[in-house]
């Protein structure tokens, strides 16, 4: 082999080596395009059918969650798996248990921001269209509050509600007495905060009566995810309930 031959092969090889580079960059972009978008894809789907993250607007579930916690909710609840009395629940307004709220504007980079976070479930800007409260009342159950203890009874069965918050000196587990069953297909629920919680109780002029659908309930709260000192697992009591449903009428 000649030296010219073997200058001109050179010159060929340096000639197709930057091609390559940018061949095998567009290729690396291109992978990275693919993971992003079926990273979103999951991320929306997981978002749809099985978990979504809420923040607590209020203090009506002290201290089990405290205002601007945030959770994470199975929505594979009630549809799946079935709802029980003690759980923590996320559900969309029955009806005038919140005040109209008037539209905030946002700049249209925070409001494209905003709607990305929500898409693939890492924000919620809906959480204020939501309550979350605990259920008490199964469909059928007879609930009725208080007896000479101040506890709430459920069929018959008095409850001792260890996560209930009362302020200094209070002994009732309601400040108003109740007595109602709850129709089919319906739960009555409460706030853990029962002194300060527009709940079941105080929704009894709207149209369905304090009662919730449970065709309203997104899911059930499974845990505080945030703050990290907030870390905790949502438990729903069994104990509590124990009996209860014996007592059905």
């Amino acid at each position: 082999m000649t030296e010219d031959t073997r200058t001109v092969r050179d010159e060929r090889a340096d000639s197709g080596a930057p091609s390559s580079r940018r061949r095998s960059t567009l290729l690396f972009l291109r992978d990275l395009v693919v993971i992003f978008l079926v990273a979103v894809l999951v991320s929306f789907l997981i978002k749809t059918f099985l978990i979504r993250s809420f923040f607590i607007p209020s203090q009506s579930m002290e201290m089990t969650l405290v205002q601007d916690d945030r959770i994470i909710v199975n929505q594979l609840t009630p549809e799946v798996m079935p709802i029980e009395r003690g759980d923590v629940v996320v559900f969309r307004d029955p009806g005038g248990w919140l005040p109209a709220r008037a539209e905030e504007s946002q700049p249209p980079l925070i409001a494209a921001v905003d709607w990305f976070l929500a898409f693939v479930g890492l924000s919620a800007p809906d959480s204020n269209d939501h309550l979350v409260k605990r259920i008490v009342g199964l469909p059928g159950d007879h609930v009725i509050c208080c007896n000479a203890l101040g506890q709430m009874s459920v069929n018959g069965v008095p409850l001792d509600e260890p996560y209930v918050a009362l302020p200094p000196g209070e002994t009732k587990v309601s400040r108003d007495d109740f007595d109602v069953t709850v129709p089919e297909d319906s739960l009555w629920v409460m706030g853990d905060n029962r002194y300060n919680s527009k709940d079941s109780r105080y929704n009894t002029e709207t149209p369905l009566k304090g009662f919730v659908p449970m065709e309203n309930v997104v899911g059930r709260a499974v845990v505080v995810s945030w703050p990290i000192s907030h870390w905790t697992w949502l438990d729903n009591y069994p104990q509590v309930f124990a009996g209860v449903d014996e007592g059905a009428e």
